[in-house]
């Protein structure tokens, strides 16, 4: 059986990367599939993606630990994934729904293949709703007083259930600076993309008010700067004056659910890089499962 693995770079450019990468795969009895590279300028730093297929049948372990030596030499960040296997995703939420259910549903119908651990709340609006789905709801109270302990429950219900990425699928509460520096590179969040002109309650009846001709959502990984991590997604619906504050947060509640949709799959697949307060995220392969058009 051939194995579908995917081989993940990034270190500071430099001549013989590319060459090493492919010559190494090539000797190693393995064939390129897809390949995607980004060389930043500006940073001075070099990102890859490499699909690929074992024709000879080399475990991944193996092919780890021969690479080895050229990850040394370049001195990369570097991880070899089996497509196969599901990421281990936890999802929280409050009290607007539309996004989890989106994801549910895409779950559900294998449009999202990821393994979602269970649902963590501070409300009981969708218990039923996740349990429905025969997934693990847990209520985790957060008050002023209780943050600390709120998230010492969620940090070692991550660990229990070895959640890989943490999906905050419109949760309302702030996340602490030391819980945002653990889970660096594996929390994303969904908002509205009138930050920050219109803050606080009722951000579409704001932005109606205004006459806002553009409803968009943005999703990020999540940092100790709120709302403000590096970008993975964002989209945009255009509006007129016909429609009402009732029509703006319909769209934005579309928008915003496949936006964050796109981001998982974008994580998941392995396709995102974190460069510095940016991203690099490469295109989907074509043909392939993760490139299906979503929304």
């Amino acid at each position: 059986m051939r194995d579908s693995l995917v081989l993940t770079v990034a270190c500071k450019s430099a001549r013989g990367i590319v060459a090493a990468i492919s010559t190494y795969l090539a000797e190693s009895g393995c064939n390129i599939v897809d390949s995607s590279q980004f060389d930043d300028l500006d940073t001075g730093m070099f990102f890859m993606r490499v699909s690929f297929i074992s024709e000879e049948g080399t475990q991944k372990a193996a092919l780890a630990e021969g690479f080895k030596p050229f990850a040394q030499k370049f001195a990369m960040e570097w991880n070899i994934h089996d497509s196969e296997e599901r990421m281990k995703v936890l999802l929280m939420v409050s009290r607007f729904g539309h996004c989890l259910n989106d994801l549910l549903y895409r779950w559900t119908i294998g449009a999202l293949p990821i393994d979602i651990v269970g649902v963590v709340s501070n409300h009981f609006d969708y218990q039923k709703v996740v349990v429905n789905h025969d997934i693990p709801f847990h209520h985790i109270k957060v008050t002023k007083e209780n943050k600390p302990k709120a998230e010492a429950q969620l940090m070692e219900l991550v660990e229990q259930t070895g959640t890989e990425l943490i999906v905050l699928a419109r949760y309302m509460q702030v996340l602490s600076d030391q819980l945002c520096a653990k889970m660096s590179g594996r929390i994303i969040n969904i908002h509205h993309s009138f930050l920050p002109s219109f803050k606080g309650a009722n951000p579409y009846k704001q932005a109606y008010e205004r006459g806002v001709k553009l409803i968009g959502a943005t999703a990020h990984y999540v940092t100790a700067d709120l709302d403000e991590g590096p970008i993975i997604e964002q989209d945009t619906a255009r509006i007129t004056h016909a429609q009402s504050a009732d029509d703006y947060v319909s769209i934005g509640r579309d928008v915003e659910s496949q936006v964050l949709a796109r981001a998982i799959h974008a994580h998941i697949h392995h396709r995102t890089f974190i460069n510095g307060n940016r991203t690099v995220v490469f295109p989907a392969s074509p043909g392939s499962f993760a490139s299906e058009r979503m929304g």
